[in-house]
């Protein structure tokens, strides 16, 4: 094979593997009911007050991954410095997502269809650079508010279906109110991989995607410099704390003229990544501010459409 067609033929696997890894999100744990799941929640706070005062990541965060038969799985837990009603209020709605997920290099777009508690949400997946809709995957989300209560909140967002023969796709999101006027939340991404999916990441992290690490430190090189784990686990653990950021910038944009809230929204996502180079640094801040204006607009025109058509 020639080497330009082989690297070309790399660069899309890296595109699917990317796709078919960020759009398998789920929790790694089934729920019972609200109840079970809040009390549940409530009991990973109080086991893991330490873990979060002592993090690694500098703020109120901590992760846990791990694979099982076909399945990855990852569960992002932080402290949000907003009171649970905020939270609630900036989550609760599909509109609400699309503007979360679009802060993410790999989305070009995201448009919305509301329903009673419920709702669809269509991403458009492509390259980190700037890509207009047409030329990238659509994959298509159903919204469900599980529970909104008093003192709970649980949203999934779930797919059927993915790249590469992929299926059961679901993100989860738990909120629950800490003192101080803080709460507690839960980001959960797992999914059912396939034979095609693990040869194509098979072929992407011992080439292009072999340098690309995650934040779970798998032990210490000769020189005592921390180890990260690398591969699906790497991949899916960047991807969900590039969520849990989006969910963080949104709420704390709550307050910002709306103007200038879209260019608030990506600047402070962008330098939040930036504190984790290593795991999360993919583009100059540039380019980055420049394809998520432009894509911005085509998102804005590709929701008046689907209003239309509504």
């Amino acid at each position: 094979m020639k080497k330009g067609l082989f690297k070309h033929l790399l660069i899309y696997v890296r595109f699917m593997v990317t796709s078919a890894i960020f759009f398998s999100a789920g929790s790694a744990v089934a729920v019972v009911n609200p109840q079970q799941s809040e009390a549940m929640l409530l009991d990973t706070y109080t086991k893991n007050r330490a873990k979060l005062s002592a993090s690694s990541f500098g703020v109120p965060l901590f992760l846990n991954s791990f694979e099982q038969s076909s399945r990855v799985n990852v569960d992002v837990y932080g402290v949000f410095d907003f009171p649970f009603n905020s939270v609630v209020s900036a989550l609760k709605v599909p509109s609400s997502w699309c503007d979360i997920v679009s802060l993410h290099p790999n989305v070009k777009a995201c448009t919305y269809s509301k329903e009673p508690d419920s709702g669809q949400l269509t991403f458009y997946i492509g390259k980190k650079i700037y890509q207009p809709p047409e030329d990238a995957r659509q994959v298509r989300y159903h919204y469900r508010t599980v529970v909104q209560q008093k003192g709970y909140l649980d949203i999934t967002l779930s797919a059927e279906e993915g790249p590469f023969g992929t299926a059961d796709h679901t993100m989860r999101f738990e909120a629950l109110p800490l003192d101080g006027g803080k709460t507690f939340v839960h980001v959960s991404y797992a999914y059912n991989d396939s034979v095609a999916l693990r040869l194509a990441e098979k072929a992407y992290f011992a080439t292009l995607g072999r340098n690309k690490v995650g934040f779970t430190v798998t032990g210490t090189d000769k020189n005592g410099i921390a180890v990260y784990i690398g591969g699906p686990r790497g991949a899916i653990e960047r991807n969900t704390v590039r969520y849990y950021f989006a969910i963080q910038t949104c709420i704390n944009s709550l307050h910002s003229p709306e103007k200038t809230l879209f260019n608030t929204r990506i600047n402070q996502w962008y330098d939040l990544t930036t504190l984790y180079k290593k795991q999360l640094l993919d583009l100059p801040k540039n380019e980055y501010v420049e394809s998520k204006t432009r894509e911005h607009e085509n998102q804005a025109i590709l929701q008046k459409q689907v209003n239309t058509r509504d």
